[in-house]
């Protein structure tokens, strides 16, 4: 199955696509900055070979990596607690706000036939 603009065009698609793209950019970032870390850490210890070295480099990359995912997860967990805590705010004030609108309806029609009586 191919995507066509048509499939691009539709809203769902298109975000998955760009969230996609996205994740994959952080990703490929998120490495060459485990990389460069490893790099500098490993620098100064001279007495390493080079095969040695590239295992200590490889595993500070691979440790970077798994730090960085398990701080992504901790902070899409805690965006959606905070939507959640956000939408029943929303919702709570709505509803007062209708409310308040209702009330201030009944009290104005009140107001309106003891005028006219």
């Amino acid at each position: 199955m191919s995507l066509t603009d048509k499939d691009l065009n539709g809203k769902g698609l298109t975000d998955k696509f760009l969230n996609d793209i996205e994740g994959h950019l952080l990703l490929a970032a998120t490495r060459e900055e485990g990389r460069t870390a490893a790099a500098r850490f490993s620098t100064p210890l001279r007495w390493l070979t080079d095969a040695q070295r590239g295992e200590v480099e490889r595993r500070f990359e691979a440790e970077y990596l798994a730090l960085a995912r398990v701080s992504w997860q901790h902070t899409a967990e805690r965006a959606g607690r905070l939507r959640n805590e956000y939408e029943a705010t929303y919702r709570d004030l709505r509803r007062r706000l209708l409310a308040a609108w209702l009330l201030t309806c009944a009290v104005a029609l009140g107001v309106l036939v003891v005028c006219l009586a």
